[in-house]
């Protein structure tokens, strides 16, 4: 079993994490599995998330893989049917799933007149962004949390110990360079989450967030790392602004997970979005 920090009782707790395959939500699902929840591992691709099933239910863990698009309400509500049917109604909606896109991203951190003038094909700047592409990111992160919310959260009406946990990030509180529409869309995400903390805050359900600062993972990993393994330029620079001068291990994102999980540690936490950054957020550069 997953190594946690401290233990929660989360037995007959059904957990239901988007996004649940990949590195940073996989590390969640162990941690819940690992407290006794029956975890849904819930991603795009079936394969991938009855991997991540299997995982768990190999270290004695309590999984199932769900096919489900975040994006997609017929998706959701037929993977929402098999939940309910093979562990019962949501009591912890984790919202990992998430991204970016080449095409909302620019190649330069500034815009430079000759930029303009030159025209070069491997250079995006502001005005070449595409248009689908910044939809997509923000549909995904954006629409991404706020669908799910919407099918699971109908399971925890009143229900004592229901929560939602949604993933923002340090773009959210200030923009990366390069990011533009991750940036606004992870916005777009923390906002919601003190939005929808106060919306249901009436019937029982608390909602909170993390904000991861800098992991490397399988999304991120060639923007960070070169082919020989040596840190890139933009991981030089994201490792001079973290005080504690090294990239975060997923597992340490767990403590802080459980720690919103738990009704009996943090029943009166609602609408927060905690960083898990190593300071970066708190650095000025100086």
């Amino acid at each position: 079993m997953t190594t946690l920090p401290f233990q929660i009782d989360l037995t007959n707790k059904v957990a239901v994490v988007t996004g649940g395959a990949g590195i940073l939500c996989g590390q969640f699902v162990d941690a819940l599995a690992a407290c006794g929840a029956k975890v849904a591992v819930l991603d795009l691709k079936l394969e991938n998330a009855e991997k991540k099933a299997k995982e768990v239910q190999e270290q004695g863990g309590i999984a199932i893989g769900v096919e489900a698009n975040v994006l997609d309400k017929e998706s959701l509500k037929a993977a929402h049917e098999v939940i309910l049917d093979k562990f019962g109604p949501c009591d912890i909606l984790i919202n990992g799933a998430g991204g970016n896109h080449p095409l909302g991203t620019t190649t330069k951190e500034y815009l430079f007149e000759e930029d303009l003038k030159q025209k070069a094909e491997d250079v995006i700047t502001f005005f070449d962004l595409d248009p689908q592409g910044v939809q997509f990111v923000f549909n995904l992160n954006f629409l991404g949390t706020l669908l799910p919310s919407q099918e699971f959260a109908s399971d925890m009406v009143n229900r004592e110990g229901t929560t939602i946990i949604n993933i923002s990030s340090m773009n959210a509180y200030t923009p990366l360079t390069k990011i533009p529409a991750y940036s606004g869309a992870k916005a777009a995400v923390s906002n919601f989450t003190q939005w929808l903390a106060v919306h249901m805050s009436k019937v029982g359900i608390r909602v909170n967030g993390i904000a991861p600062g800098f992991f490397v993972t399988a999304q991120n990993e060639k923007l960070l790392k070169n082919e020989d393994g040596s840190f890139t330029e933009r991981s030089e620079k994201i490792l001079r602004n973290t005080p504690m001068d090294r990239f975060g291990e997923a597992h340490e994102l767990i403590g802080t997970m459980l720690y919103l999980v738990s009704h009996d540690a943090s029943s009166f936490v609602n609408g927060v979005v905690i960083p898990v950054d190593g300071a970066f957020s708190a650095y000025s550069g100086v």
